[in-house]
């Protein structure tokens, strides 16, 4: 099989990659280890920012997301007693959607077929070779069939795990990483959310993060140590610990019910550079990884994903390659900012395990100082809401 464009991973990322390159024209090919149903059962985050919404308003695949998302003006820092809320809509003109990661996947999946967007599922042992060369291919098995496809470039964006990253030599590619010592325990629920917005709260006991699906469905987090089990968290627990570190006020509002799926989440925050290698170009999370804290995994992966759809087409269409050359130091320039500013909320917002008194008051500090100046929550809100492309 030969292709322009053949993509690693039908995530999010993959698909609106595949979309962009697909309506511009650009034969494209994307591989999928895992099936369909599996890619769709995958619960992950659902704050999306300017920029995706634009993207799949362009694609034109905004209309569920526009019927059933929530738009919200602002969020909450909570700090035990009170909540600080953040004003996004007047402090930047812009608001942020509640929309989950998966029914964005369901909409890009649904419009592939009609828009000629060809994806196989089910592609076992996905491997890249010569990215450096003019000449890429991947290779996988399916139906017990060795397959091969060559491309003019390949596209990583397949993760954290998966194969495309480790096709860059280790001589060609440094990485950084943190390793936050404890993890998020999440509840998904169908209960009506405590508070119309998020709240994001540090608690002497830990971090807690009441948000929403919808306006029926409810997710809650709170920190825990990387020893803790599900298992040790039956719902009635957990809903306890809940209404303590989110403070009296949402625990006033909160609504208890039976979890429809719970799990413990580990924290990093990882960047490899560059993410061109040759031929081979990385987005999402197959180059980078932040702290869910900040609500920028998906959305960080949808300016890769924009800046990559930009660089192709140029190449294919005006054959144009300085934007294929300049990709990475583009993309990686709103990384590094965006993973900044996740350490940072992190920081501020949990307990570590090596923290004392002392910062302990440094946190309580921080948020009395955020409570009262408008330029420091300004700056939050700018973050939040997603720094221009």
């Amino acid at each position: 099989m030969k292709t322009q464009v053949a993509i690693v991973g039908a995530g999010p990322a993959g698909l609106l990659l595949g979309h962009l390159l697909r309506a511009e024209g650009i034969d494209v090919v994307i591989v999928e280890r895992a099936s369909a149903d599996y890619v769709l059962g995958r619960i992950r985050a659902g704050v999306l920012e300017r920029t995706t919404i634009d993207l799949m308003d362009r694609l034109g695949l905004g209309a569920r997301m526009h019927a059933e998302g929530l738009l919200h003006d602002g969020f909450h820092l909570a700090d035990g007693e009170r909540l600080i809320r953040i004003d996004i809509a007047a402090l930047t003109g812009r608001q942020v959607m509640v929309y989950g990661q998966t029914e964005v996947t369901r909409d890009l999946m649904a419009a592939a077929p009609e828009r000629g967007l060809t994806v196989i599922y089910e592609a076992a042992d996905v491997a890249l070779h010569d990215v450096a060369s003019d000449r890429p291919y991947l290779t996988f098995e399916k139906d017990g069939a060795l397959h091969r496809i060559d491309a003019d470039f390949l596209c990583g964006c397949d993760g954290f795990h998966g194969p495309s990253r480790r096709a860059i030599p280790a001589s060609a590619s440094a990485s950084f990483e943190k390793i936050y010592p404890f993890g998020w325990l999440g509840i998904l629920a169908d209960v009506a959310p405590c508070h119309h917005e998020l709240i994001y709260a540090n608690h002497d006991r830990g971090f807690a993060l009441a948000s929403m699906r919808s306006e029926s469905r409810s997710r809650y987090y709170v920190q825990v140590s990387l020893e803790e089990k599900v298992e040790d968290w039956p719902d009635e627990r957990l809903w306890d610990e809940l209404a303590v570190r989110l403070g009296p006020e949402a625990a006033a509002h909160m609504t208890r019910g039976p979890a429809l799926e719970k799990s413990i989440v580990p924290l990093r925050s990882f960047v490899s550079e560059p993410m061109r290698h040759g031929r081979l170009l990385l987005a999402g999370d197959s180059a980078h990884i932040v702290p869910p804290t900040g609500a920028k995994g998906l959305n960080l992966a949808a300016s890769d994903v924009h800046y990559l759809a930009e660089a192709l087409s140029a190449y294919f269409l005006r054959h144009d390659a300085g934007k294929v050359a300049a990709y990475s130091d583009l993309a990686l320039a709103r990384v590094w900012k965006a993973e900044r500013f996740s350490w940072q909320l992190t920081r501020l917002m949990h307990r570590f395990p090596d923290g004392d008194a002392f910062d302990r008051r440094m946190q309580l500090a921080e948020l009395d100082y955020i409570a009262s100046s408008r330029a420091a929550q300004a700056s939050i809100a700018e973050n939040y809401v997603g720094l221009p492309l």
